[in-house]
């Protein structure tokens, strides 16, 4: 335990003086809070006669999106980066000959992950709140097992793309691809009611839309949603056994 600790606290200074990360985990879910609330404000609209927002107000629906877009912006950046990064530089070949075990060094990134995660998202509500009087959540409590469910969930995909991917290159580039591909279709972005089929269904096939409905769904008061959170969970145990099957110290 005491070394789980000691080398999350050194994951942890780490992130912090990354300015790229934190730049991806807390000031772009911040900047896209303010301009989508600036465009659509935060009271109930229809576009073309559909209703969107799942009824309610813009920024109501996106508050909790972008928690989940802090989530991925560590999973798919964040961690993918700084696995292969170790491993180019020999860290990883260091850290295994200190009698480190992979458990350790994947829970290491799983405590940061909840660290950075629950800062940036406290933040974010913080700002949210007074500026576009976003709706307090309806229930805490599954409001936080959302949360912990979900980060779990970015984290293992992080830690698999690490273990797959062969440069930290390689992981910046398809990163960066995946975070804008899924803001762009998860309904972060343009609302998920006026898309089209197509997108809706490549939309379904990403993490991030189904994180971000689980954490709606307790947010705003439609209660728990045991499909979103079978897919979430599946995502996330899926990622994990593949991630330690195929993991690489070298």
């Amino acid at each position: 335990m005491n070394t789980l600790l000691k080398m999350s606290w050194v994951e942890l200074k780490l992130f912090i003086r990354e300015p790229i990360t934190m730049f991806f985990t807390l000031v772009l879910p911040i900047m896209f809070l303010f301009v989508m609330g600036e465009v659509f404000g935060n009271s109930p609209d229809n576009q073309g006669g559909i209703e969107v927002y799942r009824g309610m107000g813009a920024m109501n629906v996106y508050t909790p999106s972008y928690i989940g877009l802090v989530m991925a912006a560590i999973g798919l950046f964040s961690i993918p980066v700084h696995l292969t990064s170790y491993r180019e530089r020999g860290v990883l070949r260091r850290l295994r000959a200190s009698s480190i075990s992979t458990w350790t060094l994947f829970s290491s990134q799983l405590i940061v992950s909840f660290v950075v995660t629950s800062v940036c998202s406290i933040i974010l509500v913080i700002l949210a709140f007074p500026v576009y009087d976003v709706i307090t959540p309806e229930s805490i409590i599954l409001l936080i097992v959302a949360f912990m469910i979900s980060t779990i969930s970015f984290t293992a995909i992080g830690i698999l793309m690490g273990a797959l991917l062969p440069t930290s290159r390689a992981a910046q580039g398809i990163g960066l691809l995946l975070f804008f591909l899924m803001l762009m279709l998860s309904g972060a972005g343009p609302p998920r009611e006026v898309m089209s089929d197509p997108m809706k269904y490549i939309g379904d096939a990403m993490p991030l839309t189904h994180i971000s409905i689980l954490l709606q769904d307790t947010w705003l008061g439609f209660g728990w949603n045991w499909a979103r959170f079978g897919i979430v969970a599946g995502f996330g145990v899926g990622a994990t056994v593949i991630a330690y099957r195929f993991f690489r110290w070298d």
